[in-house]
């Protein structure tokens, strides 16, 4: 037995507002929209993952979600220009990787990172 995909389900009173955070900023596809659901994805298969934490590292809150990204400060611009402040960083941090906290629609606290040249 292989788990090949895990979901991460929000709740939210308007699924739609979803579309300008996860669509605009992270440039992920809607993959479905059902009206009390929406699903946005990546084309590209990613690793199945989940984390288990008492903390969120350098003494920062456990985030709802953590998504890796190729481009920091890209994302980093497109949220600054959509007047969405963060929670934190960002910061190199000592195990590889660069990262911000930022919060979606629906206040859930998101970990955005990216992993350093040498890791």
């Amino acid at each position: 037995m292989t788990v090949t995909r895990i979901v991460s389900n929000i709740k939210a009173v308007d699924p739609a507002a979803a579309k300008a955070f996860y669509g605009n900023i992270f440039g992920l596809e809607q993959l479905m929209d059902m009206g009390w659901i929406t699903t946005f994805g990546s084309p590209t298969p990613a690793p199945v993952q989940i984390s288990i934490a008492s903390e969120g590292g350098s003494g920062t809150p456990v985030p709802d979600l953590s998504i890796e990204v190729d481009n920091l400060d890209e994302i980093l611009q497109r949220l600054q220009a959509a007047g969405i402040p963060l929670d934190y960083g960002p910061e190199n941090e000592p195990w590889g990787v660069r990262r911000f906290y930022v919060r979606d629609p629906f206040g859930k606290l998101l970990n955005v990172l990216t992993h350093t040249p040498d890791q």
